[in-house]
């Protein structure tokens, strides 16, 4: 979310981000946006009896603010059909895998379990189906022969930011679509990821082209 506020911010994009929400009072970004005088609200998922009617409490927050996006970061929890739906490509989300491979938690661990020798994170479009939304881009990171789970999170971390700034980037400038496949294209773009070499030489080929 810092990340996203930053970018906006430091860019100087045509754009602002309107307001964060939270599912928790306590959260730690909410804190620090109104510390940068950005609306905050607080819709608590414990005060609903169902899934179903917190997200269409969330929904009305959110609609509220008619924003042209709503970004998810860190928000951890599986958003219902109907709410998927209502915010039908305007959606974005950040997973922390090479999707399709490893939707879902802990992924940093099948990762490791499965043997692959890269790793990465994937900003998509959501869907109704979770973590099979279309791609808008992907960063990648090696996997050494000493990971652990946490290791291996700290070094995506860094391109997770990166990534994310891009794809906020691009959503601003207006450059971002998706096709009659549901296929994302970014104009004035040629690659849509980011790599972090085993030397630790981060390369991003959207941005020599963008």
């Amino acid at each position: 979310m810092q990340t996203i506020v930053k970018t906006v911010r430091d860019q100087g994009l045509a754009a602002r981000v309107c307001a964060v929400i939270a599912n928790k009072a306590d959260a730690a970004g909410i804190e620090w946006a109104r510390e940068q005088g950005i609306q905050t609200r607080v819709v608590p998922h414990r005060d609903y009896p169902t899934r179903e009617a917190f997200d269409a409490a969330l929904a009305a927050e959110i609609d509220a603010w008619d924003p042209h996006y709503v970004l998810l970061a860190g928000f951890m929890r599986v958003l219902t059909p109907d709410f998927v739906e209502r915010f039908n490509g305007r959606l974005i989300n950040i997973h922390p895998s090479l999707l399709p491979a490893f939707p879902g938690l802990h992924t940093h661990q099948q990762a490791l379990a499965t043997g692959v020798q890269w790793h990465g994170c994937t900003v998509h479009f959501v869907t109704p189906v979770l973590d099979h939304g279309p791609i808008i881009a992907q960063g990648v990171v090696p996997v050494m022969a000493d990971d652990s789970p946490d290791s291996l999170a700290g070094r995506l971390l860094q391109v997770e930011h990166r990534l994310y700034a891009d794809v906020v980037r691009w959503l601003a400038e207006g450059r971002v679509e998706l096709d009659a496949m549901q296929r994302v294209l970014v104009r004035d773009v040629r690659s849509r990821s980011f790599v972090l070499t085993p030397e630790g030489v981060a390369s991003s080929e959207s941005e020599r082209q963008s």
